[in-house]
């Protein structure tokens, strides 16, 4: 589903508040008073002794807005980080045909942005919501514009994301490939049109470092594919807004850093931005001190945000792709400049990508644990390629391929991006394809398909999220995704938005939202506003039994998310894989005292048919080798099951393909009373 610039969202109508929100002024105001204790009560002494004094450097800062100081420059102003001779000469013809025609869309005036189709691109107003059609603040002091709430921004990922510049480094790319000057100029017509209407310090695009970072990061390869354009050193080195910009952007990210409870994929953005553009344009009497402390910053927070296993801490997977493309980059460009991060960072990074390889199923997919917000570190090929196709061929290059790595195709990202860089070689790597990530509790079974569609399903065991608030988790402990040669049959729903529909953020990050048992109607965490939790659901895998052929593998952990309770409960779960049978087989079991009221819940994928009979599950879906394919699911008898599709009230059925889209799907019900020793068994057999 693709929504139209202009279309009205269907999460409320214009003027009013969200629907889980007060409307009277006295409401609203005790309801964001209560967020902003929840949200204190997650900080530590020394994050609040922090932000204590981050209110009052904002505060100093605001007559920056009108008087602001101008870049002192050194050296000579040369951008001399070109791409190598021959980079471009190695495209595959096929991917350049479809970065060409999405370039040409742009060019049309058309442009897809989380979900929404914008047709203002010839000319595009940098604040608007296309889907409420506000406008958020352009001449306010950035500190004082509360982006949190939709009255005064509309949906304030809209507007950030068309801000981060990808559209335009799929322009300067086609220009790069193709000599077209029409892509050059359309990229410099926006970038200055920006530049003019984003002073320093005002409006909503300076109120996020994450932000302010992945826009360098453009700006840096916007400049180097426009390098044979006779116009660009007009639009960067000559130009004195582009310096300034250029300055403020990294002025600000020194400034303004994400810390404590907030330091997760945000503040790798920021150190990889400045990272990047410091030793890009290295034109100002801070730039080797930047390039220094970013660069210290990025090693840091990569080995914080990252397990040991190489798994991102954030426990959402989507952004495990963000991440390693933040540290590829910057470390690729920290190469190109010859001021390398240290091994043991490129080791981290070949460890993520061994875990992208090891984690993807048959059809290159990953899996959809946690938040995704489609975020991009950089584009330069059509937005429409495979993100993980791009990783691997570029871990590939960085790195070489270990032999059981799924095969990954050149295209024009990969390509270019490691056309300057150096081999990496990593030592200690796994010689088979890891099943499990004990450290982050995710453990991916598979069939061995010898002729036959891989049957591919990831257990979750692992931590709810990371740092006090994780923010980008998901009440799905113990939950399990399932796919039949790509298809998602039991699947998870996604994300869909953060604040724009509270009712179904609400939905898509539940324990009823997911594969897996509610227990007395609550999720197992407790939520403390769309982007925090307050409690923390504990798992532990207690037993885990894996072959080599994918045969008589079986998972076992429990979660403690439901000792608060009374009387307290676990939830444990069995999950029985036989992959020569084609079957797999869940059981759950309460541990405790009592007979509580429970929901269990299978998500089906969007293309998936269903028929129940009783309490058995006819499911059916398009195949791509013999028209369809089927399954049958014999559901636990001491529950009532029904299902649910596209339903408001509550909400059920319901799948995100991608952020800022959702289409109905089934979802399977079970309601009912489970107790000890009374185990609720369900088998999948394809």
């Amino acid at each position: 589903m693709r929504l139209e610039a202009g279309d009205r969202s269907p999460a409320y109508a214009e003027g009013t508040a969200p629907p889980d929100q007060p409307t009277d002024s006295v409401g609203a105001a005790h309801a964001r008073i209560a967020w902003y204790l929840r949200r204190l009560q997650r900080m530590s002494p020394r994050e609040l002794l922090w932000r204590s004094s981050d209110v009052l450097r904002k505060k100093a800062w605001q007559p920056r807005q009108e008087h602001h100081a101008k870049p002192k420059l050194v050296g000579p102003l040369r951008f001399e980080s070109p791409l190598p001779a021959g980079a471009l000469e190695a495209v595959p013809a096929d991917d350049l045909k479809r970065l060409v025609r999405a370039a040409d869309e742009i060019l049309a005036g058309r442009w897809e942005v989380l979900g929404v189709t914008r047709q203002d691109m010839e000319a595009p107003d940098w604040f608007l919501d296309p889907l409420s059609g506000r406008r958020a603040p352009q001449a306010k002091y950035c500190f004082s514009v509360n982006h949190r709430n939709e009255t005064v921004t509309g949906n304030v990922k809209q507007v950030w994301e068309l801000s981060r510049h990808h559209h335009l480094t799929v322009l300067a790319a086609a220009y790069a490939l193709t000599g077209d000057r029409r892509y050059a100029e359309r990229a410099a017509s926006h970038l200055r049109s920006w530049w003019e209407e984003n002073p320093f310090l005002s409006g909503i695009h300076w109120t996020s470092g994450i932000e302010l970072g992945i826009r360098l990061i453009s700006w840096v390869w916007i400049r180097r594919l426009l390098d044979g354009w006779a116009d660009v050193k007009g639009l960067f080195e000559e130009n004195e807004l582009a310096r300034e910009q250029i300055w403020w952007h990294q002025t600000y990210l020194s400034g303004f850093r994400s810390r404590g409870s907030s330091a997760n994929n945000h503040v790798v953005a920021e150190a990889a931005g400045q990272l990047v553009a410091a030793l890009a344009f290295p034109w100002f009497e801070e730039s080797s001190a930047w390039a220094r402390t970013s660069a210290g910053l990025l090693e840091r927070e990569l080995a914080n945000n990252t397990f040991p296993s190489g798994v991102n801490r954030e426990l959402a997977f989507d952004y495990h792709g963000l991440v390693a493309e933040l540290g590829l980059i910057a470390a690729v460009e920290a190469d190109r400049a010859g001021h390398p991060l240290p091994e043991e960072t490129w080791r981290s990074l070949g460890r993520m990508l061994d875990v992208i390889a090891a984690c993807l199923d048959r059809g290159l997919r990953a899996p959809r644990q946690g938040d995704s917000d489609e975020g991009r570190a950089l584009l330069i090929a059509s937005p429409d390629g495979n993100r993980w196709e791009v990783l691997l061929a570029l871990g590939e290059a960085l790195f070489g391929a270990q032999e059981w790595w799924p095969p990954a195709k050149p295209g024009v990202a990969s390509t270019i991006l490691s056309a300057s860089a150096r081999r990496h070689p990593l030592p200690s790597r796994p010689a088979s394809r890891p099943k499990h990530f004990d450290d982050a509790g995710i453990t991916i079974l598979r069939s061995q398909p010898v002729g036959e569609p891989e049957i591919w399903c990831r257990c979750d065991s692992g931590p709810h999220g990371f740092l006090s608030i994780a923010a980008h988790a998901h009440a799905d402990a113990l939950s399990i995704e399932v796919r039949h040669d790509g298809t998602d049959i039991l699947t998870d729903p996604g994300t869909y938005c953060y604040s724009s529909d509270p009712l179904f953020r609400r939905y898509f990050r539940s324990t009823i939202g997911h594969n897996t048992l509610e227990v007395l109607g609550r999720d197992q965490s407790t939520s403390g506003g769309p982007t925090m939790w307050i409690r923390h659901a504990k798992s532990r895998l207690t037993e885990l039994a894996l072959s080599a052929d994918g045969d008589d593998e079986r998972w076992v952990a429990e979660h403690y998310g439901y000792q608060a309770l009374n009387p307290p409960v676990t939830h444990r779960r069995t999950v029985e894989f036989r992959g020569r049978q084609r079957l797999i087989e869940v059981t759950d079991e309460i541990i405790g005292t009592g007979r509580p009221a429970v929901r269990l819940a299978f998500h089906l994928g969007p293309t998936v048919e269903a028929d129940l009979d009783g309490r058995v599950l006819a499911l059916r879906w398009p195949d791509r080798d013999h028209g369809h394919a089927t399954a049958t699911m014999t559901l636990p008898s001491s529950l009532d099951w029904s299902l649910a599709r596209g339903a408001s009230d509550p909400v059920l059925g319901w799948y995100s393909p991608a952020f800022g889209q959702k289409v109905p799907a089934t979802d399977v019900i079970g309601v009912g009373f489970a107790a000890a020793g009374s185990p609720l068994c369900t088998r999948l057999a394809f």
